[in-house]
């Protein structure tokens, strides 16, 4: 194939533009507690997180099938069960507890992750978000445009308002819908094998597979791409790499399916050369 400079590119979120640094949701736990105002079972912040757990594991079924619960369904039930009351709101619960389990600072951007947006937005080449996520659409926008204010994402899906998770094609299809361009003319970068690469693939959309770290302890950890793809539960029918070094080609190969990119400047490089 010859591939060619998109019109747009799509993002990942977690791990791709941005990470969650010191992540523990036993401290948004801590912090929506101090919105209890009844308490009658006397429920600790340690109770209430085993409890997330728990509904987090159960409900991990529908994720697997491709299904998205909404976090504020999450956070009723938590809450209600165990018949705590708070003086807030779901929605500002939810924002208080993400804030919390990791508070959004620069740290949270992925090395290099401003430089490349700026220099989409020089090039004229459109960005936009899909992300799998309980967390609400609000919060997640909420929390981009905080960490990463000069974006210029066009939109910022976050599957919890739509029911359906990546690799599901749908929902790399409502992207193009929002965006009125077809799947040729868009790349999608995301950092998980299954979801991001083999969905974007089988949209018709061109992959980039990003394995950026961040080099602190707590950031994303990576495996070998060879032991990635032998876990993929659904292998596509055709995806293949254009090559296995770090290095961009200077003219790619065909047959190619996607790239792999271990830092956004390798991005940067990529789209100058087209």
């Amino acid at each position: 194939m010859t591939l060619a400079k998109p019109k747009m590119i799509i993002f990942d979120y977690g791990g791709t533009i941005l990470y969650e640094p010191g992540f523990s949701f036993l401290n948004g736990e801590r912090a929506v507690f101090k919105h209890v105002v009844k308490n009658p079972q006397n429920i600790t912040p340690e109770q209430i997180n085993d409890f997330n757990e728990r509904i987090f594991s159960e409900s991990g079924i529908a994720r697997k099938n491709g299904f998205e619960l909404h976090h504020n369904q999450m956070l009723r039930m938590k809450y209600e069960f165990n018949q705590i009351e708070l003086d807030v709101s779901y929605q500002e619960a939810e924002e208080i507890l993400w804030d919390n389990v990791s508070p959004m600072t620069a740290e949270c951007r992925m090395p290099h992750v401003v430089q490349m947006l700026d220099f989409l937005k020089a090039q004229g080449i459109r960005t936009g978000v899909i992300s799998n996520m309980g967390w609400s659409g609000n919060a997640l926008k909420r929390r981009i445009n905080t960490i990463l204010p000069d974006n210029n994402f066009e939109f910022i899906i976050a599957s919890s308002e739509y029911g359906y998770r990546k690799p599901n094609s749908l929902i790399f299809e409502l992207a193009l819908v929002k965006a009125g361009l077809n799947p040729q003319d868009v790349w999608f970068c995301g950092d998980t094998f299954d979801a991001d690469i083999t969905g974007a693939h089988n949209a018709g959309i061109f992959p980039i597979f990003y394995q950026g770290t961040t080099g602190t302890a707590d950031g994303p950890k990576r495996k070998p791409l060879e032991q990635i793809i032998d876990q993929i539960p659904v292998k596509p029918e055709k995806l293949e790499q254009n090559s296995s070094d770090k290095t961009l080609p200077e003219t790619l190969q065909n047959g190619t399916d996607f790239i792999t990119i271990y830092d956004f400047l390798e991005l940067v490089e990529l789209i100058q050369k087209l």
